[in-house]
């Protein structure tokens, strides 16, 4: 009798979700499907790189099951392709977090000052929920706790500090500081010290019931765009509505998508099939234009604050999709901060195909950090590294004593394609022959004056790249 009444509440809720989705005009299944679009873009986006890192044991981008932590002992290179615009200055450790039966300590060694190293603590929403590391916490040892959005409890003893995340899957992503690549041996020694552990392991007690297993469907590139709002659907599940997302919800569940449904694409009116790719596309548009017109541009370079957590976004779903369609898991302003350029001061593309560039920093005015700074060469269309001859991705601040100054004691950086000779390959940062997308960033940023912050608004201003005649 039970199960007969689930199913035909079941079928009730799956006959009103179909009506709904009927009832509507082709005008408003755009309207929902394009704002859909845009809050879902960053989740969805999130939900690819997870099953590449923790679910799919098979797929070269695996990293570590949930709730283990895999060190990368070394930096990004053109081979990895799973996020875009991924930082190379600063060996990865990622751990992605399972807090559905009990919440995770994350344990950090003494590092030694001078070293910076960061945990930035994101979730399925994209929100940085909090920061690990020498600006937040310091660099003491020390054991930290994230619990998911149902947890309730007192402050275990030992534990620092409580993180909180919106959904019950979330990746602490590590960055540990690198001087050089004869230094690869001391960042190891810093990466073998985090752990990750149940709060169960941690406390010495008996573990919780395990969390039932959950089926994650298959995702890729291509995937990713036709079942879009499948995927939406199967995320939003673990990922309970805050207050500025009953909203946009609510008129998904009119189109009949939402936490764990089953969004019927099939049953829509042949007018609301074509409704429904005109919102898409109208929502990528969206995203695209707000690139282009969204920040403050100085210099050619494109500065604004992108990332943070739920209060930072307060339901502005269009800056959350922006931040991610540029470069998915950026840090806090404070924490970082990304100028971005693919053109002149004057707004011409930049083109290592047609033209060689150089960037000088005036005599002390290298970009103002606690930590340090660096400019990384991305490939302009797709944003991933690209490969060149010299394996150099990027070049920062750790590198300056190998680098050549001019005799007023200003520094030039050459961005072509080919070498600019052996005399200046030390200040070469190769191009691709193509379209280029240059990011600054400056981690850590300082605070006072001379400064980036407020992004865009900050006494600090990076100089402008410079075409070669």
């Amino acid at each position: 009798m039970k199960t007969k009444t689930i199913l035909t509440s079941l079928s009730f809720a799956l006959a009103l979700t179909t009506a709904r989705a009927a009832d509507l005009t082709p005008a408003e299944t755009k309207a929902i499907a394009e704002e859909g679009f845009i809050y879902g873009l960053p989740i969805v986006m999130n939900y690819a790189v997870m099953y590449e890192y923790a679910v799919d044991k098979n797929n070269p981008e695996f990293k570590a099951p949930f709730n283990q932590i895999k060190n990368e002992a070394r930096v990004f290179t053109y081979k990895d392709t799973a996020i875009v615009t991924p930082n190379s200055d600063t060996p990865y450790s990622f751990a992605w977090l399972d807090v559905r039966a009990e919440p995770i300590v994350l344990s950090v060694p003494a590092v030694e000052k001078g070293r910076y190293y960061a945990i930035q603590l994101e979730d399925g929403n994209t929100f940085n929920y909090g920061y690990i590391g020498s600006r937040a916490t310091g660099n003491d040892a020390g054991d930290y706790m994230v619990a998911g959005p149902d947890w309730k409890g007192e402050t275990p003893p030992g534990i620092k500090k409580v993180f909180h995340s919106t959904t019950q899957f979330s990746v602490a992503g590590y960055r540990t500081q690198l001087f050089g690549p004869e230094d690869m041996p001391n960042v190891v020694k810093v990466q073998s010290g985090y752990k990750v552990q149940p709060l169960s392991s941690f406390l010495k007690q008996p573990a919780p019931t395990a969390a039932p297993t959950i089926n994650f469907p298959k995702i890729n590139k291509e995937l990713a765009k036709t079942g879009f709002f499948d995927y939406l659907d199967f995320s939003l599940q673990f990922a309970p509505a805050g207050p500025e997302e009953k909203e946009i919800r609510e008129k998904l569940v009119r189109l009949g998508i939402g936490a764990g449904k089953d969004f019927d694409f099939k049953a829509l009116s042949p007018e609301q099939k074509a409704a429904v790719i005109e919102g898409v596309k109208a929502g990528e548009e969206s995203i695209k234009q707000y690139l282009e017109t969204g920040d403050k541009i100085i210099n050619g370079w494109k500065i604004g604050a992108y990332f943070g957590d739920r209060d930072f976004f307060h339901g502005n779903w269009l800056l959350r999709a922006a931040g991610a369609q540029a470069g998915i898991y950026g840090n806090d302003a404070i924490e970082a901060t990304y100028p971005m350029t693919k053109t002149l001061a004057d707004g011409e593309p930049l083109d290592g195909s047609k033209h060689n560039y150089t960037l000088t920093f005036p005599a002390g005015q290298y970009p103002p950090v606690n930590a340090f700074w660096s400019v990384t060469m991305y490939d302009g269309k797709s944003q991933l590294l690209i490969k060149n001859p010299i394996d150099r991705y990027l070049i920062n601040s750790p590198m300056l004593p190998n680098m050549k100054k001019n005799a007023d004691g200003s520094l030039t950086l050459y961005i072509q394609k080919d070498s600019p000779g052996k005399d200046k390959e030390s200040n070469w940062l190769p191009a691709p022959n193509d379209l280029i997308y240059l990011v600054m960033r400056l981690y850590w940023p300082k605070t006072e004056a001379p400064s980036i912050l407020p992004p865009g608004e900050g006494t600090w201003k990076p100089p402008g790249v410079v075409k070669v005649k």
